[in-house]
């Protein structure tokens, strides 16, 4: 891949970035600050960023209709109405668990959110094994425990063919594929994708291009990897120019712009004197292909890794 061109488009510092998807619709990217507490959207036309407030961490968000949006906060699910700033809480999950918070989410190919819950540190850079768990939410309200035992459930994301779900574990350090039946939401066969070495930080969150690849940010570890789920090979690497990386998501008009997400929280008082430290910084990539122009609509294989799907609310 040649080197490609790197900028910085939102210089806003964020505590904790995460959860980048572009909204179409809007031409706008979407994401969260997990420890502010907030609901971001910024305008690549106006260079405004926008915010809305929540009672609890935000783990992640997802679109629904325009104007409303499924968040993951604290321990609850719910869908944020833009215009009103309210939100219509549905479920809580973990309740057993009262150091559990959601963390990462996305909407799968048939219209259900997919999110996990993980544990709260106990100690800088200290968290409990085993009491991350996955969810998903269905059209009607419910809610299905797909997996648990997991360290911090983080990125997610299908193939092209939606048959394979993959997901990152960021405390186990890797990426694990398992079969997934579309129609049921089941997630089964859980095998080993990819291990990062522990001293290239902890892989976050990730997304699939239309070449069906995988790209994987690096939190502590200042890069972008891309991954070929076939063979588990590492492809190549993208150095950026801040240190906790924590997300990625493809975007723009054609969607071959990588957005990518970083945070502020963690870092020391040399680092946060640097001029870029934070914010989300947008990358010019020739893995990601556009969609053909005669096709009239996103084909049903491109979906997942360009337009992201709606949550079906």
């Amino acid at each position: 891949m040649a080197s490609p061109k790197i900028e910085a488009v939102i210089r806003e510092r964020h505590r904790m970035g995460e959860c980048p998807v572009w909204e179409e619709e809007t031409g706008q990217l979407v994401y969260v600050d997990i420890n502010a507490r907030n609901v971001c959207r910024w305008s690549p036309l106006t260079g405004e960023v926008q915010t809305v407030g929540l009672r609890n961490r935000v783990g992640s968000v997802a679109l629904c209709r325009k104007g409303t949006y499924v968040v993951a906060a604290g321990t609850c699910l719910g869908f944020l109405d833009w215009g009103t700033q309210q939100v219509r809480w549905v479920a809580q999950l973990d309740r057993d668990k009262p150091r559990n918070r959601f963390n990462d989410g996305k909407v799968d190919p048939a219209g259900r959110f997919v999110a996990g819950t993980m544990p709260e540190a106990s100690a800088p850079g200290v968290w409990e094994r085993g009491q991350g768990s996955l969810y998903t939410l269905h059209a009607d309200g419910a809610v299905v425990r797909r997996l648990d035992g997991l360290g911090i459930p983080n990125g997610l994301d299908w193939s092209l063919d939606h048959g394979t779900f993959y997901h990152v574990d960021s405390l186990e350090h890797c990426v694990r594929a398992y079969d997934y039946d579309l129609h049921s939401g089941r997630i089964a066969n859980p095998r080993l994708l990819f291990q990062l070495p522990a001293e290239q930080g902890m892989p976050d969150g990730l997304c699939v291009d239309t070449a069906g690849k995988l790209w994987v940010a690096c939190i502590d570890g200042g890069r972008v990897i891309r991954l070929d789920p076939e063979t588990g090979t590492l492809l190549s690497t993208v150095e950026m120019p801040v240190s906790r990386v924590t997300s990625c998501c493809f975007g723009g008009p054609s969607y071959t712009e990588l957005y990518v997400t970083s945070a502020a929280d963690g870092l020391g008082p040399e680092q946060l004197d640097q001029a870029l430290v934070s914010g989300t910084v947008r990358v010019g990539v020739s893995g990601p292909l556009p969609v053909p122009e005669s096709s009239g609509k996103t084909d049903a294989s491109l979906r997942n890794c360009n337009s992201r799907p709606r949550v079906s609310c």
